[in-house]
């Protein structure tokens, strides 16, 4: 499932491979912007789903691109819950824009 939008001004491009996102993930995604746009004038979000079924254990994994003047920022983070997984995301972003 691939899908772009515009959302608050921000060009938001969400990649799933090979994966269904159901409607509240999609939602916990635009809040999770929401909340990193305090931090700096964001231009666009690229945000990565991707399951791996040949691991036991990490199987998911979450990769955000927040495009902001200068130099992107970009976190990751693996494990078994897409919830859990976009909220390290988005606290590892925050903390390196905080430091800008």
């Amino acid at each position: 499932m691939n899908y772009t939008e515009h959302f608050e001004g921000i060009k938001l491009d969400v990649q799933a491979v090979d994966i269904e996102i159901s409607d509240a993930l999609q939602q916990s995604v635009r809040d999770s912007i929401s909340k990193i746009k305090r931090h700096a004038r964001i231009d666009s979000v690229d945000v990565y789903f991707k399951e791996e079924t040949a691991q036991s254990t990490n199987q998911k994994s979450v990769h955000m691109r927040v495009g902001i003047p200068g130099n992107d920022v970009f976190a990751q983070d693996e494990g078994d819950n897409w919830f859990q997984l976009l909220k390290n995301v988005e606290e590892k972003l925050k903390k390196q824009l905080e430091k800008r």
